[in-house]
């Protein structure tokens, strides 16, 4: 599902990004705060906001996601490179096994294809996130 972007500003920081999908978060229902969301930003090539899409709704502690629904809009649009970003209705930041497994799968994905994921993001509770390229993850 593709969510409408008003300002398509350019991404500098990590925390642009997050801002941006905690603001979607809190736009959602309190019963879909409680699942894990899997969002796609696709850039262009000077780092503006191109799309931003919802590729999974999960159940309450896991969003089952494939490199395939990943970069399907992104190869549509035509995008540069794509940012990542999921939640943890925990409220907890710190990445599972599994969301690194994911990231380095989708990073394999995109190198293939050449469309670069620049970042994942995870977004907690009150404000807090953690960007893998701010953990060197």
């Amino acid at each position: 599902m593709e969510i409408k972007v008003k300002n398509k500003e350019r991404i500098t920081d990590p925390s642009q990004v997050a801002k941006v999908f905690l603001s979607i978060l809190n736009s959602e229902s309190e019963i879909d705060r409680e699942k894990e969301h899997f969002w796609v930003m696709g850039l262009d090539s000077t780092k503006r906001i191109k799309y931003i899409e919802l590729v999974t709704l999960g159940i309450l502690n896991e969003s089952l996601v494939h490199p395939r629904e990943v970069f399907r809009f992104a190869i549509l649009k035509g995008v540069d490179c794509i940012i990542i970003c999921h939640n943890h209705p925990s409220g907890e930041v710190e990445p599972s096994s599994q969301d690194i497994k994911i990231t380095e799968k989708l990073r394999e994905a995109g190198n293939i294809i050449g469309i670069e994921v620049i970042d994942h993001l995870i977004i907690g509770e009150n404000g807090r996130y953690l960007s893998f390229v701010e953990k060197n993850l």
